[in-house]
């Protein structure tokens, strides 16, 4: 994880805007993806390290997450990334055994959606 996304994740939890546990994991997450060889930066990921600390975020603090995807346009393009969402469910399951925050299939969509941007090799 490179300096920037170190950052990020240190502003949202020192502003409040996340619990210091939900910051942990994340941290955690990413850097087992770093150790998969994955480039972890602030450009690759940050927007799926904001997402997933806003996401786990709102679901300790009980507030409703809306599902979405009625389309199916979300799905359709996951079909191509199984590895992405299979992923995406390992880090709900942790999320939900950790954190006691279960994430709703709409929000591993999302996920996922990042995850298989990140999977994808650099430029």
């Amino acid at each position: 994880m490179d300096d920037q996304l170190a950052l990020r994740i240190r502003l949202f939890r020192d502003s409040g805007q996340v619990r210091p546990e939900v910051a942990e994991f994340v941290a955690t997450e990413l850097g087992a993806l770093a150790a998969e060889g994955r480039t972890v930066t602030e450009a690759t990921a940050g927007m799926l390290t904001s997402h997933l600390m806003m996401a786990l975020t709102r679901l300790l603090d009980g507030e409703p997450v809306e599902q979405a995807d009625p389309d199916g346009q979300l799905a359709a393009e996951l079909a191509g990334h199984p590895e992405a969402v299979e992923r995406a469910y390992a880090i709900a399951a942790r999320a939900a055994g950790s954190l006691g925050a279960p994430l709703p299939d709409s929000e591993i969509a999302f996920l996922g959606l990042h995850l298989a941007v990140l999977g994808r090799p650099s430029p």
